[in-house]
């Protein structure tokens, strides 16, 4: 926990060291946070906190949870529709898009997981928020 969010954030208690990426323990708390991350970047909230829960045999989470502590501007729900459409959850998809299977876990030993500025960390990365901007905008217009 320490080397995430201190005690700020929840965290489902894994450890991520000795874990590959196969291991949601690790690859989906760096996909909430990859999420999190463009979901505030979007304009959709000043805080936000993304749980995914994952169950032993499928895929894609059982649960996904979104948080804005009142910050919100979009629906809660409405975001974790967003979510599903815009970021592949499985396994796989987390290993690919976030490229966990680069050897980048040791730089993580010196000053933890979470709020790095190096390019190596794809969980950092605000790339989706313009993406989901644009979806929340043409969702919003065929509503009326």
């Amino acid at each position: 926990i320490v080397d995430t969010y201190g005690g700020m954030g929840r965290h489902g208690g894994g450890a991520f060291s000795g874990k590959d990426p196969t291991k949601v323990d690790r690859s989906a708390a760096y996909m909430a946070r990859y999420v999190a991350k463009n979901l505030v970047a979007a304009g959709f909230a000043k805080r936000c906190e993304v749980q995914l829960a994952y169950a032993i045999g499928v895929a894609e989470p059982v649960s996904i949870n979104v948080n804005t502590f009142g910050t919100g501007v979009v629906d809660e729900e409405r975001m974790v529709e967003l979510v599903r459409a815009h970021f592949p959850l499985t396994p796989k998809g987390m290993i690919q898009h976030l490229q966990l299977r680069r050897p980048i876990y040791r730089a993580t030993a010196a000053f933890g997981h979470f709020g790095r500025t190096e390019d190596s960390f794809a969980w950092e990365k605000t790339d989706k928020a313009e993406s989901l901007r644009e979806d929340a905008r043409i969702t919003a217009a065929a509503r009326g």
